[in-house]
């Protein structure tokens, strides 16, 4: 860690410190100069201030021995023994990326009568299913959770710990990393794994305007979330043989009682549509979207949107794609009007096929696209549905092409 220290001593005139932070972060208490969260280490105040009056200084790193750090877990994700299918997702990239560093992939089960279940995962060629089941594991509590999680790292200390971007996992995994003194990278788009059991974890920041390559070469274990379609789950492998341990842990306590469960009704969402139709900022007014929804009704499609759409009102936010959205990855994706923005990109490009409708031919979008539409849609996509309605076989012939 890195801080700077104050030497109030060579400070004479305050208020000329203070002008000096672009953030904020100096301020004064009690006629002393104090650094507030605000700082955001630019070390201007070193370089600008009174001579020796701010240090910047590194704290001794002590190196750890990454040998005692050992293979990939898996968190598996669920409720009610239901378990999602991004766990399958992160499943098979940790296998790919355990034969890099020759090492054994584990899935981490906590709940209560899960035992049956631990079977299925092990059918994805998963080496250890750790399984906890305990009746304080019954519903989804923080605390028991962590403690359960806690007691898995210091007892099996694997190096890298892959969990899913849901509801749950984006609770539980910052707050088990923090246990660790360890970091933990959100929302990654690609994960990679070095010889040296370091994992490249890269995500879209600031906004999507660049890609943040981050690793940890000096803490264990290495964290990371991943959403939902941003990976291939592995196909089931027959008389594979893994193995299911069962571990006890005593004293899961907490400050939350469950009084009641009710289930939310399941709607289709368009994480699951196998075909979208994306109306962009080209659309110039709500009803224009008729014709995205008629070309969404003849390829039994849903339809999503781009951000411009969504905060005017005319796309529900649940259709959103993007970072700030859903992540989808379709076998047919049309963008009708979408510029293409690496914010809405990352949301997508991993779909099977990408058809782009713009007018604009340097538009982004066509660098991601594998078929091009370069023109206006209010006049390519009337002649689309008209082509599609005359042809039946439209979709299969693509596929086909594709």
């Amino acid at each position: 860690m890195a801080k700077i220290i104050i030497n109030q001593e060579k400070i004479n005139d305050i208020k000329s410190v203070i002008k000096l932070c672009p953030f904020g972060a100096i301020e004064a208490n009690a006629n002393e100069v104090e650094i507030n969260a605000g700082c955001k280490m630019c070390k201007l105040c070193v370089k600008k201030g009174p001579s020796g009056a701010f240090e910047f200084v590194e704290d001794k790193i002590i190196k750890i021995d990454k040998e005692n750090w050992n293979g990939i877990c898996v968190y598996v994700d669920h409720v009610d023994t239901d378990i999602h299918p991004v766990t399958f997702e992160l499943i098979g990239k940790a296998l790919e990326m355990a034969k890099k560093i020759n090492q054994k992939v584990y899935a981490l089960f906590m709940g209560e009568n899960i035992k049956d279940k631990a079977n299925e995962i092990l059918e994805y060629g998963v080496d250890e299913v750790y399984v906890y089941d305990n009746k304080d594991l019954k519903h989804f509590r923080i605390e028991p959770y962590t403690k359960v999680f806690e007691d898995f790292i210091k007892n099996k200390k694997p190096g890298t710990i892959l969990v899913g971007g849901t509801t749950i996992g984006r609770s539980l995994a910052p707050r088990v990393a923090a246990r660790f003194k360890t970091g933990l990278t959100a929302d990654c788009t690609i994960l990679d794994m070095q010889e040296n059991t370091d994992l490249d974890q890269i995500r879209p920041a600031f906004g999507g305007n660049i890609m943040a390559h981050i690793h940890t070469p000096n803490h264990r274990p290495q964290f990371a979330t991943v959403r939902y379609k941003i990976f291939d789950a592995p196909k089931k492998i027959s008389n594979h043989k893994g193995k299911i341990i069962e571990c006890k842990i005593q004293e899961l306590q907490s400050n939350i009682e469950v009084l009641e469960v009710k289930q939310k009704e399941k709607v289709e969402t368009i994480e699951d549509a196998e075909i979208i139709i994306v109306a962009g900022r080209a659309i110039k007014k709500q009803e224009d979207l008729e014709m995205i929804y008629e070309l969404a009704d003849i390829l039994n499609a849903q339809v999503a949107g781009t951000r411009p759409l969504i905060e005017s009102g005319w796309i529900d936010p649940k259709k959103q794609i993007g970072l700030s959205g859903r992540t989808v990855k379709p076998k047919l994706i049309i963008t009708c009007g979408v510029s293409g923005a690496i914010q809405f990109i990352a949301g997508m490009n991993n779909s099977d096929c990408i058809i782009a409708i713009d007018k604009d031919e340097n538009a982004q979008i066509f660098n991601t696209a594998h078929y091009i539409l370069k023109g206006d849609i209010y006049n390519i996509i009337p002649k689309l549905i008209q082509s599609i309605k005359m042809n039946k076989n439209f979709i299969d012939n693509l596929k086909e092409a594709k």
